[in-house]
């Protein structure tokens, strides 16, 4: 990919970065894209001098969007909402990147998704996800769908929101106890993402389902989570489904109501469908990295666990 221009729109995020990253280190040029440029700062410092551009875009205006992927050879569309206007974002704004990227007549379009994507699902969100996804490959038939689940990393909300309750209070919440997911490191999306914006021949026109090695109940992630802080003493309570609808009404509330639906269905990869193997990664197990970064949540910090003098 040496001095191939890719323009990552949400390249300043939590998986953008890490995908800047990831193809900085085959060679390329990345430009990225974003509507509020201040969150992109962090990629600047992760390649060499002349290899980061970045530009002002959002992409539910098209004029911006065929400005920001101006001859780019590949273009890469992270971007998502977790509330708002879920078909402004997630339908229109990602037909509107595959369509300019075809009029643009760049090599290879990678379009990330979610795993849930359905036009039948009981969340906007799934809905609008499966909605952008045909719009994209109308646009651009030989554009790769990647379907994450649960993505966690060093920066991410997930465990971090874990932690962050199992360590402040005498009990810990669980909403959803029982729904499965297979979470899956950022470092390895971001890996699968950049061999298939390298391999367009031998990815496009695919989708595929990234998830991790271990299929795990909510519940079981917030009881792993409280161990690695060195909490797993708490009890851990199952919030009961009415609670939980109570919860989601409110304004600021720990759940929307979208995200309560999404909770009612596994967030797990289909039986059989290609996923990281077959981009040519390995999944990493969540024991392997995250306790690296439990540490600020533990009750002494580094110094948990320390024999006292």
């Amino acid at each position: 990919m040496k001095d191939n221009l890719v323009t990552i729109f949400g390249g300043g995020g939590f998986l953008g970065r890490q995908v800047a990253q990831a193809l900085m280190a085959r060679g390329a040029r990345v430009r990225i894209a974003q509507r509020d440029l201040a969150n992109s700062v962090k990629v600047k410092a992760l390649g060499n001098l002349g290899q980061t551009q970045f530009v002002a875009a959002n992409i539910r205006k098209p004029d911006t969007v065929a400005r920001a992927l101006h001859g780019s050879d590949i273009v890469i569309n992270l971007v998502g909402i977790l509330s708002g206007d879920f078909d402004a974002v997630q339908h229109e704004g990602a037909a509107n990147v595959a369509k300019a990227a075809a009029a643009a007549g760049v090599t290879a379009l990678v379009h990330v998704s979610a795993i849930g994507a359905d036009a039948n699902s009981p969340s906007a969100y799934g809905r609008s996800k499966a909605a952008g996804e045909a719009a994209v490959l109308a646009a651009f038939p030989t554009a790769t769908i990647m379907r994450p689940s649960i993505i966690f990393g060093q920066e991410d909300q997930f465990l971090n929101r874990f932690a962050g309750v199992a360590s402040s209070g005498p009990v810990v919440p669980v909403i959803g106890a029982a729904t499965k997911f297979q979470p899956v490191y950022v470092g390895d999306v971001a890996e699968a993402i950049a061999n298939a914006a390298q391999q367009p021949g031998l990815f496009g026109g695919k989708t595929f389902e990234l998830a991790g090695p271990q299929v795990m109940s909510m519940k079981e992630i917030n009881a792993w989570v409280a161990k690695a802080i060195g909490r797993g003493d708490k009890p851990l309570v199952e919030v009961p489904g009415a609670f939980a609808s109570l919860l989601a009404m409110l304004p600021g509330g720990p759940i929307t109501r979208d995200q309560l639906a999404m909770l009612g269905q596994d967030n797990v990869a289909a039986p059989g469908a290609p996923g990281l193997e077959a981009l040519g990664v390995a999944p990493t197990p969540m024991a392997a990295v995250a306790e690296r970064w439990m540490v600020p949540y533990r009750k002494h910090g580094r110094f948990a666990g320390r024999v006292k003098a």
